[in-house]
């Protein structure tokens, strides 16, 4: 039996000043780890859709769809199915990150990338390993990146 693919977008908010927004990541079931914002595409979206209404609804932060940019397609295996995550670069923003969904983020904070805490959770690592290569390699085993050329 093949199982579904999961398909999604995480969103990387620089703020322009060298910091980045990541949530504290509180799901049911899983280890506590620090997050971007994101998640599932839904049907019909695109994913720089999917990241500008899951910024949204997690933050309260409102960017405008066009405005994200795809930097790469990212493949994982870790959770026994593929996963398929696009790493999407929103514009800058200063503004207020409120938690929405408090049964599933503990908070958000803005960190320098030199500063950056952990545990990460995977699909955000790689997606900030996407945008900035000198945040280290952290692809396992069966990851694999496909990096979108520049429009």
């Amino acid at each position: 039996m093949t199982t579904a693919p999961m398909l999604g977008a995480g969103v990387i908010v620089p703020t322009g000043d060298g910091r980045v927004l990541l949530g504290r990541r509180t799901t049911a079931g899983e280890p506590p780890t620090w997050s971007l914002p994101g998640g599932k595409v839904d049907g019909g979206e695109s994913f720089e859709q999917t990241a500008a209404r899951e910024l949204a609804e997690e933050t309260g932060i409102v960017l405008p769809a066009e405005e994200m940019r795809v930097l790469a397609v990212l493949l994982d295996h870790e959770l026994g199915r593929p996963r398929v995550t696009a790493a999407v670069l929103a514009p800058p923003s200063l503004a207020d990150a409120v938690v929405t969904e408090p049964h599933a983020c503990g908070g958000w904070e803005r960190f320098r990338l030199d500063a950056l805490p952990g545990p990460m959770f995977y699909p955000s690592a790689l997606v900030l390993g996407s945008w900035r290569p000198e945040l280290g390699d952290v692809r396992r085993a069966g990851t694999h990146a496909y990096p979108v050329p520049g429009r």
